[in-house]
């Protein structure tokens, strides 16, 4: 861990005393840092990292942090190696932590994004995530989300051209299966439960896909892989920013794209859930 503590101290100008690894995911090596000043703090590195992926997490991250929701560790240093932010003790997700980070999540959707998209495009894991704005949810989740990676999973093999004509049909089918226009949302964009930290100061979100969107997006991503005590985020969000009618019928809709970045990276059966997911919507509206 030579290297990485040298890198943290010339970014930060203070010494490191210590590093421990630290869990992550399977895209960057993720370190503790202790620091001569009582700090600690914990350093993301990846080798050849693409250019500007850690400055656009920075900027995600800041742009969260600013909206006044849910709470963000602060970024402490960043370049084009590594990111480096403020630790987050964790601790045991709690129902009074969900009930109050479902309160924090409505704020920071209800902060606002502008538009529909984002000024630069940006990652979902390691996947890249277009983001040129576009007038309405509609046209920007079908062309800058759905069907680029339907293209990428066809092209992959991870989805069939028979799977792919039903969620292509489902997309042309988008402005009857969406309920009354809502201002864009700031979302997270990429929020399963790995990317939340728990700690008594709050649910801290972490590793984000920032843009312009419907907040239902990131709603149905927490519903997708399960998050703790999920029930009550939802209940406490809809008590300061009650969902329209419907909304649970539309969380296949908004699983859409993740479900496809899964088939693109993974492979397996995410394809063929991609599909049936699209599939029910269009069987829904018969």
């Amino acid at each position: 861990m030579a290297g990485t503590a040298a890198l943290a101290e010339s970014l930060l100008d203070v010494a490191v005393v210590s590093t421990t690894s630290v869990a992550g995911g399977d895209i960057c090596t993720t370190t503790r840092l202790r620091l001569t000043d009582g700090r600690n703090a914990i350093i993301k590195t990846r080798p050849q990292a693409p250019a500007a992926f850690f400055t656009t997490e920075a900027e995600g991250l800041r742009r969260l942090r600013s909206a006044g929701g849910a709470p963000v560790p602060e970024v402490l240093a960043v370049d084009d190696e590594c990111i480096i932010l403020e630790w987050i003790e964790p601790t045991k997700p709690t129902p009074d932590l969900a009930e109050e980070f479902g309160r924090a999540l409505a704020a920071t959707h209800a902060s606002g994004a502008g538009g529909f998209g984002a000024e630069r495009d940006g990652y979902i894991g390691r996947a890249p995530l277009p983001n040129r704005p576009l007038p309405t949810w509609e046209e920007f989740y079908a062309s800058r989300r759905v069907m680029p990676y339907v293209k990428a999973a066809t092209d992959r093999g991870a989805l069939t051209l028979e799977q792919a004509k039903v969620i292509e049909q489902a997309m042309k089918r988008l402005p009857s299966l969406t309920p009354d226009p809502e201002p864009a949302a700031l979302l997270h964009g990429d929020l399963w439960s790995g990317n939340l930290v728990w700690s008594a100061d709050g649910v801290h979100l972490i590793d984000p896909a920032v843009h312009g969107g419907h907040r239902e997006t990131d709603l149905a991503m927490l519903a997708l892989f399960g998050a703790p005590h999920l029930q009550r985020i939802i209940d406490a969000y809809q008590e300061v920013a009650p969902l329209q009618d419907g909304w649970s019928d539309r969380i296949a809709l908004h699983q859409l794209h993740p479900l496809l970045v899964h088939a693109v990276l993974f492979g397996g059966a995410y394809g063929a859930r991609a599909a049936a997911a699209a599939q029910s919507l269009l069987e829904a509206k018969h």
